[in-house]
């Protein structure tokens, strides 16, 4: 069975059995999909699975636009929210791989205005006391959310004294910042926690982001589109839909309250009722923690990318030892488990650099293997690879709230293995 396999921009699949896949196995994800389709829980989707570098699934189902009755296209542009994160870490391992920061530098010699960061004594007191930070953040703390910096929760609904402290600096309003506002506004404002002693899901990400333009003195968006998007050949993964695109961006629904789906923002955009952007034009902020849209195609050459240790189609970004690093957990024993919600779903995994990391079996996928590494996006967007087993799997719907579909797919994949 070949390893060395190339994958090509138009999405081609080989019979499963000649990378040791069950053919007939692999099936049972589109009954299992056209059953979320059927039962008014997706309103259409796209599942991909690849072993060894070949592609072997991959599958459209349902409709792209409901009211239009459009079916899902190949490609199909997708929000993919969090997904974005793996790419901007990415990102920092090419300017890590160059000598041009440090992992554990503190974060302050980049950005000035982390110098002087004070801790919340209390995250939950009414009333706020500040105490000295007992050791600086560092670009590692970044990029495993263990920064002390807050997450949109906090900022957006929380109704403690920190949380009012952080919408009067104006980070419930961040669509209308650029990346060097933000983190100005950060640098006035508490850390929730001193850096390094707990894991805590937040803004941490999009700080990377201006990390990166400060380190690469470019725009971050640039510095994607010619580091990571040009040499992996991922033509539509932008932090926009240009109107020459907008007709494949996929709407985005959820449950009805009287049964059914009910569109959240139109296939072409709009305003919507919850996304702050619409994504056909380009952003002010340019967000690292969940910025870009995508396709199945080009998600699939980026989770390659890394699958084959940092190089596809003999293009090289990161040296292996550098996505091995960014791959395996980096959290102490005592930060885990991670700490969210629902905590099923995030029970033994760590954290690496931009990526979850199973670093113990548990019920809820019993064929999940030690060292499987990904991440997911809030409308429903997942991708997951074992090294151990050659395996990426991919899951893109767009969908609120987050749908299970990737959790019953999941364990479809691994009984597919026969050798």
């Amino acid at each position: 069975m070949s390893k060395q396999a190339f994958f090509s921009i138009n999405p081609s699949t080989i019979n499963p059995q000649e990378v040791g896949l069950s053919a007939d196995g692999l099936t049972h994800i589109n009954s299992v999909v056209q059953q979320f389709i059927e039962s008014d829980q997706l309103a259409g989707a796209i599942t991909i699975v690849a072993r060894y570098g070949q592609v072997v699934h991959f599958q459209t189902s349902g409709m792209m636009d409901l009211p239009a009755k459009r079916p899902m296209r190949e490609d199909a542009i997708f929000r993919i929210y969090s997904m974005t994160k793996p790419i901007a870490a990415v990102a920092v391992m090419l300017l890590y791989q160059e000598g041009k920061l440090g992992l554990d530098t503190p974060a302050a010699e980049y950005l000035p205005e982390f110098g002087k960061m004070r801790v919340v004594a209390d995250p939950e007191a009414d009333d706020v006391t500040l105490v000295e930070a007992k050791s600086q953040m560092t670009v590692r703390d970044l990029m495993r959310h263990t920064s002390g910096l807050p997450g949109a929760n906090r900022y957006i609904a929380g109704q403690k004294g920190v949380d009012k402290l952080y919408r009067q600096a104006g980070l419930h309003q961040l669509d209308q910042c650029d990346l060097q506002q933000m983190v100005e506004q950060l640098g006035t404002v508490p850390l929730l926690y001193h850096p390094g002693t707990k894991w805590h899901y937040s803004i941490s990400a999009d700080v990377l982001g201006r990390l990166i333009e400060v380190v690469s003195s470019q725009g971050f968006d640039q510095f994607l589109a010619d580091r990571i998007f040009k040499p992996l050949k991922m033509v539509d993964t932008d932090f926009y839909v240009p109107p020459e695109k907008v007709d494949r961006l996929v709407g985005m629904y959820g449950p009805h309250p009287e049964g059914g789906l009910h569109e959240i923002e139109a296939p072409q955009g709009g305003t919507g009722t919850h996304s702050k952007t619409s994504f056909i034009k380009p952003p002010k902020f340019l967000s690292a923690g969940g910025g870009l849209v995508s396709t199945a195609t080009d998600f699939s050459r980026f989770c390659l990318m890394l699958s084959r240790k940092g190089e596809l189609d003999g293009v090289r970004l990161l040296r292996a030892e550098l996505v091995e690093q960014m791959t395996r957990n980096q959290l102490p024993q005592h930060l885990l488990p991670l700490d969210k919600q629902p905590k099923a779903r995030y029970q033994g995994l760590g954290f690496g650099l931009g990526v979850s990391v199973r670093v113990q079996r548990t019920d809820w996928v019993s064929a999940a293997q030690l060292g499987e590494y990904g991440w997911l996006g809030g409308t429903s967007t997942e991708f997951w690879i074992s090294p151990s087993d050659g395996l990426v799997a991919i899951t893109l719907a767009q969908q609120m709230p987050f749908s299970d579909l990737s959790w019953s797919v999941k364990p479809i994949v691994y009984a597919a293995i026969n050798q």
